[in-house]
């Protein structure tokens, strides 16, 4: 098992003064998703197998989804 930490990255699209991010580090087996505001918080463990669908659902929420709050 490997100690190294995760390297976390941004979109590109986020915006510059780093607020309301999602991070992902990607890891040999899986892939890690937390919120930028709270770096020490929880982070969700994705497999691989699971990313893909969580990523094609995530991209469905535009401005006017319920799920974004509008």
């Amino acid at each position: 098992m490997s100690t190294t930490a995760p390297r976390w990255t941004r979109s590109s699209y986020s915006s510059a003064q780093g607020d309301d991010c999602v991070e992902v580090a990607p890891l040999p087996s899986a892939v890690r998703v937390r919120d930028s505001k709270r770096p020490a918080g929880p982070a969700l463990t994705l497999s691989h197998t699971a990313w893909g669908p969580f990523i094609a659902q995530a991209g469905d929420f535009g401005a006017d989804s319920p799920a974004s709050g509008s």
